[in-house]
């Protein structure tokens, strides 16, 4: 097992060391896409997204039983995207309904753009990794032809396998973190489109269920 993984660790340098400096650009872009895509996850999962359905009923609850303190109360306990727009809209239950549209509106505006912070991000790192890809696929076949150029005939034809090789390094790992990133930045986007998809939902609810209750 220990060799096994000597060997792979081998493998990998080589395959580092063959790509050239464009490897290690590629890499760090890598890198700098991982690490925005995991603050995006914590940030989207477990401090601004909400079970929307659940925390309606609850606030329904209050707004039916004239508690309209309780509900702000039940907002305030929670720092998720949803419960703060609704508690705009309930801090203004005994205003104009435009008065609290308009509350509801100035927060949404104010926390959609966090919900979706750095996410375009990630969709220029993956396009830029490809790129990288590319260019050190171009760089590595010039010095390959440039070397097959000026070398002994019996030797050309060992270089140009060799320098094509080292250059097709730099398209796989350019590729490969595009895909990877790609599927992060796809399933970060649900994520956030779900969040504020509930956002404008269970706004229109909060309006129906305010607005009915002024007019009883």
């Amino acid at each position: 097992m220990e060799g096994t993984s000597v060997t792979m660790m081998n493998t990998i340098a080589s395959f580092f060391q063959s790509g050239g400096i464009f490897m290690w650009i590629i890499l760090f872009i890598w890198a700098v896409g991982i690490a925005i895509a995991i603050e995006r996850f914590l940030k989207l999962s477990f401090k601004m997204d909400v079970d929307g359905s659940s925390f309606m009923n609850e606030l329904q609850r209050y707004i039916l039983s004239n508690d309209i303190q309780g509900a702000i109360r039940v907002c305030s306990g929670s720092v998720a995207a949803l419960p703060k727009v609704l508690k705009s809209g309930l801090k203004r239950a005994s205003a104009q309904p435009d008065n609290i549209q308009n509350a509801i509106d100035a927060t949404a505006l104010e926390v959609i753009p966090k919900v979706e912070l750095r996410l375009n991000y990630l969709q220029l790192i993956a396009n830029i990794s490809t790129l990288f890809g590319l260019l050190g696929t171009i760089q590595g076949l010039i010095q390959s032809f440039s070397a097959v150029a000026a070398a002994d005939p019996t030797q050309k034809a060992e270089l140009l396998a060799t320098g094509i090789s080292k250059a097709m390094n730099t398209t796989f790992l350019g590729l490969l973190v595009a895909i990877t990133i790609m599927m992060l930045h796809a399933f970060l986007s649900s994520k956030s489109e779900k969040i504020i998809n509930e956002i404008d939902e269970f706004s229109v609810k909060l309006m129906d269920l305010l607005t009915t209750k002024q007019e009883k």
